[in-house]
């Protein structure tokens, strides 16, 4: 694992998964200074802060999400160095005082898992997955349930034409550059990506959705999965598919765009609202994720200097 600052007292590196509906915060990173925007990090972050490490827990984010977007699941590395002579937490009673300690609603930890002191939640992920919600059938904001709202992109048109989608996302599946669907911003140096699957299928109907109003609302997804998108990639793409579904594009010029290379031209700009994307999941070399279950780092979460609540449970003022 590796020793720390103080003498004595070990590091112990943690993998966790959380979900967030991401309407009240301002993404997924934490927000410095006194600005009054806050990110869901701020939160985990705080949370942590009742660990007591020696070092100051600081997250690293698997998936940076914008304003407004939702993880079902998304993911992050930790760092938490105990006082000598203390052993590191087992991931269950990490999760547990994590959750107890968070301070919003709209945030949950899933699952934690110990990992190798060199496992990095960004850099190690193989594979992401992306989710959007459409509605169709909403002339008015008012006729979405109230349930749905900012859950999903609700359209005024009574349905698509989902098999030119799907034809117009054949053109996006391989390795491209993308940079006719990135948005002004991105960190990164490169804009190939290899986009793995693109799928347009109905959804089934919503639970929060009255019977005399199911007959006009229908729900539609869509999905991604790369490696690793360009800043706003998947709601670029999520909103020149939609396009083609309501007649405005057709499949053939979604491939000229991608050949464009070129992100100010006319139909590329436009950008589907961030209520609707979802983080689905984020895996991890191959070997499955909160959703597969059996990571490669489960063995980890057996070592002998791991604790349980039944035994050596954390004292007052610290986790409960």
């Amino acid at each position: 694992m590796g020793s720390g600052a103080a003498a004595g007292s070990v590091r112990t590196r943690y993998l966790v998964y959380f979900q967030y509906l991401g309407t009240d915060f301002n993404g997924v990173a934490a927000v410095r200074g006194a600005q009054r925007a806050i990110g869901v990090q701020n939160y985990l972050e705080e949370a942590a802060e009742r660990l007591n490490s020696v070092v100051p827990v600081k997250l690293t984010i698997s998936s940076r999400t914008d304003a407004g977007v939702h993880a079902l699941s998304n993911a992050a590395h930790l760092d938490v160095q105990r006082r000598s002579g203390q052993p590191p937490f087992s991931p269950e009673v990490l999760a547990k005082a994590l959750n107890t300690h968070l301070r919003h609603p709209a945030i949950r930890v899933l699952q934690a898992f110990r990992v190798p002191s060199d496992f990095h939640a960004r850099y190690s992920a193989t594979s992401r997955t992306y989710l959007y919600r459409l509605a169709t059938g909403c002339p008015q904001p008012d006729q979405l349930s109230v349930f749905e709202q900012n859950r999903c992109w609700a359209l005024r048109a009574d349905s698509l034409d989902v098999a030119a989608m799907q034809e117009a996302a054949q053109h996006l599946l391989g390795t491209h550059d993308f940079s006719a669907f990135q948005s002004a911003g991105s960190p990164t140096t490169s804009s190939v990506r290899t986009l793995r699957r693109a799928s347009v299928s109905p959804d089934l109907p919503s639970p929060f959705v009255l019977p005399q109003e199911s007959r006009r609302l229908r729900f539609w997804s869509l999905e991604f999965e790369s490696q690793s998108f360009l800043y706003r990639q998947v709601r670029r793409m999520t909103a020149v598919l939609v396009a083609v579904g309501l007649g405005a594009l057709t499949p053939a010029q979604v491939k000229r765009i991608l050949e464009s290379r070129d992100p100010l031209g006319r139909h590329q700009t436009r950008v589907a609202p961030a209520h609707g994307l979802f983080l689905k999941s984020v895996l991890y070399g191959g070997h499955g994720d909160l959703a597969t279950g059996n990571p490669a780092w489960a063995q980890w979460d057996r070592q002998p200097d791991d604790f349980s609540p039944e035994t050596r449970g954390p004292k007052a003022g610290g986790l409960e």
